[in-house]
């Protein structure tokens, strides 16, 4: 039996523990707003946190996150006002949509470790988080204005 915290809710799995973590929070969980992307843990779509740290849920086997608190998405902010939530929202971020809640997460984790971060800071964190539409410079945009940091 495999017990976790799921945006902190004490849940338990009693299946396969190598199950990616992600096919257990889409499939079993039922939060959907982590997405599989490449099934590598390079494109960062499937980006949550696990103990507050940014993972790639499409290679962490469940057994991994045993004991362990996760937040996806939907447990960063229930209402959609996390800071960074709302300036992907005023820099009209998305374009697709699709990498957003990962690049999401992974801005969240870098303004979580450095609330003022330099254009390398954010460079270097969100490097592995791809967006296959090329909104880069509204993703900067969008993590300084969360940051309070003139763009």
């Amino acid at each position: 039996m495999i017990r976790l915290k799921v945006n902190g809710t004490a849940r338990q799995f009693d299946g396969d523990p190598d199950m990616p973590l992600l096919w257990y929070l889409r499939d079993t969980a039922g939060l959907t707003g982590t997405k599989f992307g490449c099934g590598l843990g390079q494109c960062g779509a499937c980006t949550v946190h696990v103990n507050g740290q940014p993972t790639r849920s499409c290679v962490l086997p469940l057994k991994s996150a045993a004991g362990k608190s996760v937040t996806t998405i939907e447990g960063l902010d229930a209402k959609g006002a996390h800071p960074v939530q709302q300036a992907w929202k005023q820099c009209n971020v998305p374009q697709c949509g699709y990498c957003q809640s990962g690049q999401i997460m992974q801005a969240a984790a870098l303004l979580k470790q450095k609330p003022k971060p330099t254009d390398a800071d954010i460079d270097q964190a969100m490097q592995g988080n791809i967006c296959r539409c090329g909104t880069y410079q509204r993703i900067r945009q969008a993590i300084k204005l969360a940051a309070g940091v003139k763009a």
